[in-house]
């Protein structure tokens, strides 16, 4: 595995206990983080990825203001029984069931909407190729754990593929992606065993939570967050906010508990990297941020090593992997095309 130092845009392809409390306010927090410059006034990840792909894609021109985003086929349509728990979806205009690509929103878990998307120059694409097009919405870390919030995201792609028949879904070809706790969340989708359940009486719950692609910008490894400094680093103390801030991720009470039992299964549950196996989906990650330690907690959170361990785990079991990895100020539309002709590809796929 090759590990990229100076280069400008990289792109590699496979086939195949120290301040460990301050690293839950990375991901409580780092949505937050101000953003940091390099010389020059060139923005660094924590400005450019960490917000949505729509917002670094207009920034790159990929934005056509003469073309209006088409009005969803069926808005705020309720998945599950909490009021986020509501999604945006566009029909593509096709007469065979078509393909689905789902947006997830990032914003550290605590913030953030589905709204988004409908600035993103990717729906349009989408779109115009016989794609059908979905945005999500999911609780924030004040109302559910990490745990339940991922379980959020794939109850919805579970209810898109019991919708299938309404909406002209192919069950077979459903995508995600997303920015920071969006892409993390993409990860687990792709990573996680089938969720479906045939007994349950809920019939949404009987179908597959699967994808068939996933695409991460700017990703998180791992949501067990005591991994992190193992390929991250140590985290500094001044940003510690609690010091119980990592057992709240998962709302339990103190640090002890996540070494009990039901704090190890919890976080197993939400560890990406451990759920990769060789039958997972395709991935495509891509980070811009620069290497080197973390200025700040959002540097942390978005650091390219999260992608690199991404890569070397999808390389040890044989899950295809393309990454793609950007210093501040190289040509941030080129991941974004390049995700679109991942999904495309995967997309065709019958």
């Amino acid at each position: 595995m090759q590990r990229r130092g100076s280069m400008h845009h990289s792109r590699v392809e496979f086939s195949g206990p120290a301040s460990v409390l301050a690293l839950a306010l990375a991901i409580l927090g780092a949505a937050c983080a101000p953003a940091s410059r390099a010389g020059g006034g060139v923005t660094t990840a924590p400005e450019s990825y960490a917000r949505s792909p729509a917002e670094t894609l207009r920034e790159a021109g990929g934005t056509n203001s003469s073309q209006a985003t088409p009005a969803p086929t069926f808005a705020n349509v309720s998945y599950g029984p909490h009021p986020r728990n509501v999604l945006d979806f566009w029909r593509a205009a096709t007469r065979d069931s078509a393909p689905v690509v789902v947006f997830i929103h990032g914003g550290g878990f605590q913030t953030g909407d589905k709204s988004v998307a409908r600035r993103d120059p990717l729906l349009r694409e989408f779109l115009e190729r016989g794609v059908s097009f979905a945005a999500i919405n999911y609780r924030f870390l004040r109302d559910a754990p990490i745990q339940d919030i991922l379980r959020d995201a794939a109850r919805a792609i579970q209810f898109i593929r019991f919708r299938a028949a309404d909406w002209g879904v192919d069950k077979r070809r459903i995508a995600a992606y997303g920015g920071s706790a969006g892409a993390g969340t993409a990860l687990w989708l792709a990573a996680r065993d089938d969720l479906a359940d045939t007994k349950q009486s809920d019939p949404v719950l009987r179908e597959s939570s699967r994808l068939c692609a996933a695409g991460l910008f700017n990703p998180q490894a791992t949501y067990d967050l005591l991994q992190w400094e193992r390929f991250l680093g140590p985290f500094r103390e001044e940003w510690l906010r609690s010091p119980e801030e990592l057992a709240e991720f998962y709302h339990l009470k103190s640090r002890a508990d996540l070494e009990t039992p039901e704090g190890q299964r919890i976080r197993r549950e939400c560890d990406m990297l451990q759920w990769l196996s060789k039958d997972d989906p395709p991935v495509f990650a891509a980070c811009s941020q620069r290497d080197g330690p973390a200025e700040n907690r959002g540097a942390y959170l978005h650091h390219p090593d999260h992608v690199r361990e991404i890569q070397k785990r999808c390389a040890a079991v044989g899950v295809r992997c393309v990454v793609v990895l950007e210093q501040a100020g190289a040509r941030r539309r080129d991941a974004r095309t390049e995700w679109f002709r991942f999904a495309m590809e995967r997309l065709r796929r019958r």
